[in-house]
């Protein structure tokens, strides 16, 4: 267990950042619900593995789901055991503790982010397409370089990039040493791809989830006529753009990107 990782998202407070004031995480939260309930059977078994509190968990149950919640760190997994409508363990995403071929869906929406080592993350990967049925369905999310390095440069301008951040562009590897941010890793989706196909997926798409206004976003607070034009935006890009060699470098100005693949049929 990564004691930073428990440290940090102990007193962290996932439903804020993705249900609270910021349009940045509202939209994302939209995103997901309307990419999730497009694809998904009714009365589907699904595992949100990095469920936190169980942001998703509680509007995937409330729509019917069967859901099995898991994450590592124990008091968002009590958190998440107080709403009492799905299941919440703890867990790591590497050793996932179900049989094989046991869930329609799997949500990995985190736990891709705090895996440094590719090893790491294909094996998280390879562990959700095991459980999965086949032809089930992954989501899985990884947290961009193109859109970290423009925020911060946004903030300081390029020249006062530090050391580290240019290190991120090159390798995707983020160390804290500040107590923030624990350590982790940013995707290109060209990578997040490859990962998920090494694990035994098939990738139908990848989406950006706050779209190309992701930047303006994070300074905005959210009200429903400027998250409805951010969600509407996003969607109308990814329309244009499908089958273009573009949209992939249009996903990563997006601070959050969504592969959604499919579990090879036996």
């Amino acid at each position: 267990m990564d004691h930073a990782l428990v440290a940090f998202y102990s007193g962290d407070d996932e439903d804020d950042r993705i249900q609270g004031s910021h349009a940045s995480g509202v939209v994302e939260f939209i995103r997901v619900q309307r990419l999730l309930r497009a694809r998904l059977h009714p009365a589907s078994r699904i595992l949100d593995v990095g469920g936190a509190t169980g942001v998703h968990s509680r509007w995937l149950a409330a729509d019917g789901h069967h859901v099995t919640l898991l994450d590592p760190v124990p008091s968002q997994v009590a958190r998440a055991a107080e709403v009492g409508t799905f299941e919440a363990l703890v867990g790591d995403a590497r050793r996932l503790p179900l049989g094989p071929a046991s869930v329609d869906a799997v949500l990995l929406f985190g736990p891709l982010y705090h895996l440094i080592r590719r090893e790491d993350r294909v094996q998280a990967l390879a562990e959700a397409a095991r459980v999965l049925r086949p032809g089930g369905l992954l989501f899985a999310q990884g947290i961009t370089r193109l859109a970290a390095i423009a925020t911060d440069a946004a903030a300081v301008g390029y020249d006062q990039l530090s050391d580290p951040v240019w290190d991120l562009a090159r390798t995707g590897e983020w160390a804290s040493t500040d107590g923030g941010f624990p350590g982790g890793h940013f995707h290109t989706v060209a990578e997040l791809r490859d990962e998920v196909a090494q694990a035994g997926c098939v990738v139908e798409s990848v989406h950006g989830l706050e779209g190309p206004q992701a930047g303006a976003l994070e300074l905005l607070d959210a009200d429903d006529e400027l998250v409805g034009t951010a969600v509407a935006l996003a969607e109308r890009v990814e329309e244009l753009l499908e089958g273009s060699p573009r949209a992939d470098t249009v996903a990563e100005y997006s601070p959050h990107v969504m592969a959604v693949a499919r579990r090879v049929l036996d």
